[in-house]
């Protein structure tokens, strides 16, 4: 097994699976794989992470860079973009935005993407659904709604979701993270939140899900190799058993889509 640990002694032991996190700020680094995890050009800690196959050492490293740190949360928003650190030795880049691996495609700091997979929005309510939310209507108009600040990607495609639907959303607050849309559904201090269908799945049984209608607005994850791999062909293996079948049936428990291609 992999044996992940956060500077926040947080260990997490890792064995033939992908794990899904969505917390600030990681580089998660393997053993020969290192892999740097973006969404709207911040590192973060929503990784994908696949184990098998690896010919080093069966042990990785998490640091966090500045998640502790309060004035990351004011960083964050001066600066709706925030390029990749230059420090970041990555052998893998994997981006929860088109925009964001455009950048870097751009900057030629990696090789050919390919898109890994697709999320969707998702309403949550609280157990019982106290509310009585029944979809992005007028059950909503007395509702305490959450949504994700525009600028990071969550937020983007509530944006695109609103104008597709021809529906005005009023929410009570605007997140930075869509955990933090969650954790306000999940605890009833909101009576429904947007969120990404992979939080809802990770909600569990704490929040109810009511599917709405995508409207054609969809993330997509890409995934590449970096210009500065060390070692092309570790990166290659992890870029494939990603898109494996074994890799694809472990996103899709998450709750992730199909690449748009597959």
């Amino acid at each position: 097994p992999l044996r992940a640990t956060t500077s926040a002694t947080k260990t997490t032991t890792v064995t033939k699976r992908i794990v899904i996190s969505a917390e600030e700020e990681t580089v998660m680094t393997f053993s020969p794989i290192i892999v740097a995890v973006m969404e709207n050009g911040d590192v973060t800690k929503q990784a994908t992470r696949a184990t098998a196959r690896a010919s080093a050492p069966a042990r990785a490293r998490v640091g966090t860079s500045g998640a502790a740190d309060p004035s990351t949360a004011a960083r964050r928003r001066a600066n709706q973009k925030t390029p990749m650190p230059a420090a970041v030795s990555a052998q893998v880049l994997a981006t929860a935005n088109k925009s964001t691996m455009d950048d870097a495609t751009k900057a030629g700091v990696v090789g050919t993407p390919t898109e890994f997979a697709t999320n969707v929005l998702t309403l949550i309510v609280p157990k019982g659904n106290p509310a009585k939310v029944t979809g992005l209507d007028a059950s909503l108009d007395k509702a305490k709604l959450v949504i994700c600040a525009p600028a990071v990607p969550c937020g983007a495609a509530t944006l695109k979701l609103s104008k597709a639907t021809g529906i005005t959303l009023k929410p009570v607050s605007e997140e930075q993270k869509v955990t933090d849309v969650r954790t306000k559904v999940e605890t009833g201090e909101a009576d429904a939140g947007l969120v990404y269908t992979t939080d809802a799945k990770a909600s569990g049984d704490k929040v109810e899900t009511i599917k709405i209608d995508s409207h054609g607005v969809v993330n997509h994850y890409l995934i590449a190799p970096t210009k500065s791999a060390a070692n092309n062909k570790d990166a290659k293996i992890f870029i494939d058993y990603v898109n494996s079948k074994d890799g694809q049936a472990i996103l899709a428990k998450a709750g992730f889509g199909p690449a748009a291609n597959k």
